[in-house]
């Protein structure tokens, strides 16, 4: 079974180099396939496959444009692979799926630079070390994380807030306990606490600590610091007057950008503990629903409050932990009155309030509302086994 690990790693300033320029170079060659297909339905209302545009790349512009040369620099898997990312992209948009592919921004930091395996020596893995291909031995800053006996089929290398990250697809045997303990439980997901489960256990909502929301309010400060350097740059250049400089600019940017990463590290791990108790408990099945995130985020009054619970990331580590530990995941329709539906009498209340949490229904059952939508999840008899 293949199994992906992520962690931090130490360059040097010479491999530094290297990634910034793989990823520079990938960079640009996505968003040139993006641009150069934009350009080609314009005028021919037609798209230009992966494939195509290597081999167009390669042959008539990279030869044909002597100041196009840096291209070669870097592993030629490498660029394609920014192609076959292009084309996936725009495989989606055209199947519904997501909008129109969105150029990438240097500032963003979201490509990452792909080092295919091209002999036996590449991706080598030992306790404290990893060998990446054309940059050579890079110390890890977790030792012993990955099984040295691994096989790697493929790597990234990612940078994040002035720190990077590889991240490696391993084949390897998955030993789990196939025997299970407890009986089925339902899950209900939410905003007021992340999670509450029909057994009686409730993960709180972590963004109402203390912790989280003195690292947000110092977001906003050295946001608004920011904003000021940005204006100081802008009038400096109008009037030829001393203010902030790009330098001083582009360490405040790495200042949020580090603020950033330590948010959602936090909620990352938050979120691999709760799967981890839930797994811990081995029941036979359980249930959720089908959750329309991208709808609720349209919420205006909630949305930012859904984004911050990264629900859809819960759901999904939920599944794959459940499927490695043989635990059956059904998934209840979206339609399905979790919250409106009384779990003693089997009515259901359709003026429930999102403001009503508890759920009083006329048999005189009495219950927290969330609670009750676990047991109703629970006890659902139309599913879909995921």
């Amino acid at each position: 079974m293949k199994r992906a690990y992520k962690m931090e790693i130490k360059p040097t300033l010479a491999q530094k180099i290297k990634i910034h320029q793989t990823i520079g170079i990938s960079r640009f060659i996505y968003n040139f396939y993006l641009a150069h297909n934009k350009e080609i339905y314009q005028k021919e209302k037609s798209f230009v496959s992966g494939m195509d545009f290597s081999k167009w790349l390669n042959n008539e512009y990279i030869p044909n444009n002597q100041d196009k040369k840096w291209i070669k620099e870097v592993s030629s898997k490498a660029t394609k692979q920014a192609i076959m990312n292009g084309e996936k992209a725009f495989k989606k948009f055209f199947k519904g799926e997501t909008g129109f592919p969105k150029f990438k921004k240097k500032k963003n930091k979201d490509v990452k630079a792909y080092f295919p395996k091209n002999n036996k020596t590449d991706w080598t893995i030992e306790r404290h070390r990893v060998k990446i291909p054309t940059i050579g031995w890079m110390r890890l800053k977790e030792y012993g994380y990955i099984p040295t006996n691994s096989i790697i089929k493929s790597g990234t290398v990612s940078q994040k807030a002035d720190r990077y990250f590889v991240s490696i697809l391993v084949e390897e045997d998955i030993k789990s306990n196939d025997k299970l303990y407890s009986c089925g439980i339902g899950i209900d997901l939410g905003i007021k606490d992340t999670a509450i489960c029909s057994n009686g256990i409730k993960f709180k909502n972590i963004n109402k600590t203390s912790k989280v929301k003195k690292i947000e309010r110092k977001l906003k400060r050295q946001q608004r610091k920011l904003s000021r350097k940005y204006e100081s740059f802008k009038i400096r250049n109008k009037n030829n007057k001393e203010g902030a400089t790009r330098q001083n600019i582009q360490k405040q940017v790495v200042k949020v950008q580090k603020i950033h990463q330590r948010l959602y590290n936090i909620r990352n791990d938050y979120n691999n503990k709760i799967v981890s108790e839930l797994v811990k408990i081995k029941p036979v099945f359980i249930t959720i629903e089908d959750l329309a995130i991208s709808n609720m985020i349209k919420n205006k009054h909630l949305s930012k409050a859904i984004q911050k619970q990264k629900l859809y990331d819960l759901r999904n580590k939920l599944i794959s932990k459940s499927h490695q530990n043989n635990i059956e995941i059904r998934q209840v329709s979206r339609w399905y009155p979790s919250s409106k539906l009384c779990n003693k009498c089997g009515s259901v209340k359709k003026d429930l309030k999102l403001s009503d949490r508890v759920y009083n229904c006329k048999c005189g059952y009495s219950f927290d509302r969330d609670a009750n939508a676990s047991y109703n999840l629970r006890d659902a008899k139309e599913y879909k086994i995921i």
